[in-house]
């Protein structure tokens, strides 16, 4: 017999998952806020997990999200080419950036972007001592306003990022203008959970263990609340392949990992 507590958990995320055409702009977590409010809020909860953000998302996936990045660098191989470019937006400490640039044996430029400059803070002391920051440049700015020209990347790639932006939409038609033709985007996100019995498992987890750990942590267990909170949120897998159809991509695809508590969205700009 399963416990109270996890069917009273599985009920709960049924009902406040939002659609494919809406429901995040005033979603902060499972509270809503006025329109306008989230993006501050949200920037609050990054400016206190800045230096610790790599220890968080090993809280959260159990340290699975090394090993999803990994899998989305090799699903975007990219090239030894001095002139190959990709933007990676909302991925300030460089976790993904510095995997393509060593990945294509440092030949690919990588463009970091996001709104939170604690976050690129960290991101380019990193690069610094990795010794890349060469390869590397580092912009704040918003996810829904990209300021490059149109037809500037030859990839755009987003990991755990994309659930925190508050309008999805603009963000992925902002992907879609400034990657070339023939350029892709890959999405790494925290996703609707597939396999029996793991769903549980996993709720359970997040909601009564992570923002246990998080205060241990940081101590503050709010960030962590939210974020366990907006993974709940974000449209599922066959919705948000909509969202992104929706921004004119093509041949849009996605791949479960670890039953689907993460998936990589796939989509190409023809």
């Amino acid at each position: 017999m399963v416990p109270a507590k996890f069917v009273e958990v599985e009920f709960r995320m049924a009902d406040e998952r939002v659609s494919a055409r809406g429901g995040m702009e005033t979603s902060f977590g499972f509270r809503e806020v006025g329109a306008g409010e989230k993006q501050p809020l949200v920037n609050d909860v990054f400016h206190k997990v800045a230096k610790r953000y790599d220890i968080m998302n090993d809280v959260m996936s159990a340290g699975l999200h090394r090993v999803w990045k990994d899998a989305m660098i090799a699903a975007l191989n990219p090239p030894s080419r001095e002139d190959y470019r990709v933007l990676d937006v909302a991925g300030g400490t460089g976790d993904i950036a510095f995997r393509i640039v060593e990945r294509s044996g440092r030949k690919a430029h990588a463009t970091v972007l996001d709104i939170n400059g604690s976050m690129l803070s960290v991101g380019a002391e990193r690069a610094r001592k990795k010794g890349i920051d060469a390869n590397l440049d580092f912009v704040e700015a918003n996810a829904e306003d990209l300021p490059f020209a149109a037809n500037s990347f030859d990839a755009y790639t987003i990991a755990f990022g994309i659930r925190n932006v508050p309008r999805i939409e603009v963000a992925l038609k902002e992907a879609h203008r400034v990657l070339k033709r023939g350029g892709r985007l890959l999405v790494l996100e925290f996703s609707e959970v597939e396999m029996p019995l793991l769903d549980r498992f996993y709720d359970a987890w997040s909601f009564n263990a992570i923002p246990k750990f998080g205060k241990l942590i940081t101590g503050d267990d709010a960030p962590y609340q939210y974020l366990v909170e907006s993974i709940r949120k974000f449209p599922n897998q066959r919705d948000f392949a909509a969202m992104i159809r929706d921004a004119g991509f093509a041949r849009v695809s996605f791949t479960n990992y670890t039953g689907g508590i993460a998936a990589l969205h796939s989509g190409w700009k023809i």
